[in-house]
Parts: C-alpha cells; structure tokens; sequence
C-alpha cells in the first residue's frame, strides 16, 4: 500500500499536516525530536564507555609473577 504513495501523495501529506497543526506546532515538535535524537546518542555512547570500563577493570593480567618483576 504504501509503494503507491510517490511524491504527489507525500507533498498532500505535508500541506494537510502543516494546515492541522500549523507551522509552530511542526518545527517546535521537530526540535524535540532533534533533542530526543541527541539524547539517544550521548546515551548509547555513555553506555558503550561504560561497559568499556567495566571490561577493562575486570580483565584478568595473565603475565606471569616472574616476568613482571623484569618490567
């Protein structure tokens, strides 16, 4: 169903979208999806060095107790 829309269908879309909510409305909603966007990512990547810091602190040293005197 939606393969039929093509761009004619999806210009209609935009004009009854912006006549119902109104120009304001549009751009202050989509400066919270920016916001919430921006989140997300700092979120993940707050995640992610989390988790790699949880690696490193948990990762076992394998060198033997007479070569880390020679070090």
């Amino acid at each position: 169903m939606l393969n039929n829309i093509g761009l004619p269908g999806l210009l209609l879309i935009a004009v009854v979208v912006l006549v119902l909510f109104g120009r304001g409305k549009i751009s202050s909603l989509m400066g919270e999806v920016g916001k919430g966007i921006t989140s997300f990512k700092k979120g993940i990547n707050e995640g992610t060095k989390e988790l790699e810091e949880e690696v490193a602190e948990t990762a076992k040293d394998v060198t033997p107790e007479t070569d880390k005197d020679k070090a």
